[in-house]
């Protein structure tokens, strides 16, 4: 076998075909990854391997059109059908053979991501793992062409009947797409030959173990196939031919069907166990947060997709991986295709708007919700260009608000409380209020007799003018009657004696001015815009890992109850370098001072009172308002508004005493590598140009040379 293995593997380089092979591709490589990569900026080599696979379509049969019908053609078949080694060691050598050149390729673009390495951060794990599902994709290809080959003498034919058979498979999703948009027993068994669905999966940066088993038991099967090919032409000329062509057949029967049965095995795991995301942001999975939530469900949940499987396949492999893990997490909850060219108007049944293709409707026994396409994703607009890019996905995000809300039995409220110079919440933090299916309304103490008995928590977000005495009374009476209180302090607003009396009589105090920082590494660009320590709580536990940052904060002090009845939790904390700078319009320098008092400072707080009516006041502090707007939480990738929902969703209580889950968004990996333009026309040059050639005249004169002898 090794013999065989050898000389089959020689052939190649010793004659053009395995150069001309090897430069082909390299070429073609060199001008997708200068494009996509050099040019483009793309840290992964995932698309272009993707637009690598239907010029392999053509290149595959190069290799293998002669590895058997040349054989047959020269009738030097009849030493394979003689020698004593076995047909399978046979057959396995001839494929490792031509595996083996193709592998050479394959070990080339392996170094395009340390190449890439050179210029920025890359993705090696999402490149990689593109890079194995090519390589058993090809593979693949190359058993096709070798059982092809085994079945005439013509490399032409050949070739041309292994190009079909690799378009067929390259075409199949869009093929059966076409016979049936929503499915039947032909497009299924027409769909096992789809050799692209596994290869998108790898691309997209999934593990796929159900990929990985296809495609081997494709590779088994075919070279199985070409087994039999030869084995029935060896006996084909004796009295035996009858018994072994039946023999043959039901071995052919039987290894069909086992691979049949491994695949749908493998198929029928859950995602969770065959698919490992390794994508940055874990863009295909769902949080072990919503797993829990889901896989507690009591009653019954149908996610319905206005479209096909096959369309949201081919168009968003997000959405389809989404879905799955949503299906696998818990029996309650079902997916169900509906296509609107059969079910032009099931939509109307929940909603009076015609929404887009690919949106979604969950339905439970209570009541449903709409989830409009264009919603699972975010989308910013380049101010100079006006382009308009994807940065965010948020399926999980609106799914699991969508479960929470048809599933819940009560509908909370939150009260913004306005009328004395607040900053209304917006973007990202509102958008955590509604994931969570709360109302948040606003709320004008001055019309009102007291605060609303139907709210789960009240807002005071930064009041730069003073509370009436009226209006802090029935604040405190909120509180005194078991409410929940979130809190920011606005740095401009040093006297507000009424509001303050609210956190005093908790032992809160707010210190006048603004805190500093001394210690480099707490702070962006400037002393005043904090990047704190995250302090341990349960509140801090999904930011803990991340960066929160506090723009214009003041310092906080208390003063612990001596009943023990009153609770204090730091949630991030100034280091002691910090410094708290009180005249703040007219100081002259960023430096301490003499007077500045020292830190560390408590720039955010929980605090819990346990109250004589066996109900408790909790009231979350937060010294920066600033630190609840868009822009700070861009500077942080989301973890401001991460920490702001975990607050919200403590106060509510959707049912049984649970707390509501919010989903942030999450972020598209936007991470890009910048090539100088000399360094990617050189690249250009020798990747396109100069490595191709060389390969191709070494070829050729090694044909020469061999030629003359």
């Amino acid at each position: 076998m090794l013999a065989i293995f050898k000389r089959e593997f020689k052939s190649y380089f010793q004659s053009v075909i395995g150069w001309l092979f090897i430069a082909t591709v390299l070429c073609l490589f060199g001008l997708y990854f200068v494009v996509y990569n050099l040019s483009g900026g793309y840290a992964s080599i995932s698309s272009t391997l993707s637009s690598l696979a239907f010029i392999f379509l053509f290149a595959v049969p190069v290799l293998t059109m002669r590895v058997i019908s040349e054989e047959r053609n020269k009738k030097t078949d009849q030493l394979i059908l003689t020698a004593p080694v076995s047909l399978e060691k046979v057959v396995i050598a001839k494929f490792l053979s031509i595996a083996a050149v193709f592998t050479i390729c394959i070990a080339i673009f392996a170094l395009a991501p340390l190449f890439l390495a050179m210029f920025g951060s890359t993705a090696f794990a999402q490149s990689y793992v593109a890079l194995l599902g090519f390589w058993l994709y090809g593979l693949t290809c190359i058993a096709i062409g070798t059982f092809v080959s085994s079945i005439t003498e013509s490399q032409v034919i050949a070739y041309v009947v292994t190009f079909l058979m690799l378009f067929l498979g390259y075409m199949m999703s869009s093929i059966t797409n076409i016979i049936s948009s929503t499915g039947n027993l032909l497009t299924k068994i027409l769909g096992v030959y789809d050799l692209m669905k596994y290869l998108n999966n790898f691309s997209n940066g999934i593990f796929d173990i159900t990929g990985i088993v296809y495609y081997l038991s494709l590779i088994f099967l075919f070279l199985f196939f070409t087994v039999q090919i030869i084995q029935k032409r060896r006996w084909s000329i004796n009295s035996k031919s009858m018994k072994l062509g039946v023999f043959s057949s039901t071995l052919i029967i039987v290894a069909v069907a086992i691979t049949f049965v491994i695949n749908l095995f493998v198929v029928t795991l859950p995602s969770t166990v065959t698919n490992i995301d390794l994508t940055k942001n874990k863009l295909y999975t769902i949080t072990s947060k919503t797993e829990k939530f889901v896989s507690s469900l009591k009653s019954d949940v149908t996610i319905y997709v206005l479209g096909t499987e096959s369309s949201l396949t081919s168009s968003d492999i997000t959405l389809e991986k989404t879905l799955e893990h949503y299906g696998d997490a818990s029996k309650h909850i079902k997916v169900v295709y509906k296509d609107p060219k059969v079910y032009p108007t099931f939509y109307s049944n929940y909603t009076q708007e015609s929404p887009t293709s690919n949106s979604l409707i969950v339905v439970s026994d209570k009541r449903s919700k709409v989830i409009a396409y264009n919603d699972l994703y975010e989308t910013s607009t380049d101010s100079q260009t006006y382009q308009t890019k994807t940065t965010g996905y948020d399926g999980e995000g609106k799914l699991t608000s969508a479960i929470q809300y048809v599933t819940s039995k009560n509908s909370p409220v939150i009260y913004e409380i306005a009328g004395h110079g607040e900053t209304a919440l917006a973007g990202n933090f509102t958008d955590a209020i509604s994931k969570a299916n709360v109302t948040l309304t606003s709320l004008t103490l001055l019309k009102s007799d007291s605060v609303p008995t139907d709210a789960q928590a009240i807002i005071i977000n930064g009041p730069t003018s003073d509370f009436s005495s009226d209006d802090t009374t029935k604040v405190k009476n909120y509180l005194a009657a078991g409410g929940k209180v979130f809190i920011t302090t606005e740095y401009k607003a040093d006297n507000l004696p009424n509001f303050e009396s609210i956190l005093s009589d908790y032992g809160v105090t707010v210190a006048k001015g603004m805190v500093f920082e001394g210690d480099k590494n707490a702070y962006y660009q400037y002393p005043y815009l904090i990047i704190p320590s995250i302090q341990s709580s349960t509140l801090t536990s999904d930011v803990s890992e991340g960066n929160i940052f506090v723009p214009y904060a003041k310092a906080l002090t208390y003063t612990a109850s001596s009943d023990s009845s009153t609770t204090y939790t730091d949630l991030l904390k100034s280091s002691d370098q910090a410094y708290n700078k009180t005249d703040i319009q007219n100081m002259t320098s960023y430096d301490k001072a003499s007077g500045d008092a020292n830190g560390p400072f408590t720039l955010g707080l929980d605090v819990k009172k346990t109250l004589d009516n066996s109900k408790s006041a909790e009231m979350i502090v937060f010294t920066s308002t600033e630190m609840f707007s868009d822009s700070s939480d861009q500077m942080v990738s989301k973890y401001n508004s991460k920490l702001f929902s975990d607050c919200m969703t403590s106060f509510v209580d959707t049912k049984g005493g649970s707390s509501a889950i919010v989903i942030p968004a999450k972020e598209y990996d936007t991470s890009t590598i910048t090539v100088t333009a000399a360094a990617t026309i050189a690249s250009a040059i020798i990747f396109i140009v100069v490595i191709p050639i060389i390969l191709l005249l070494s070829g050729i004169g090694i044909w020469i040379i061999r030629r003359k002898r």
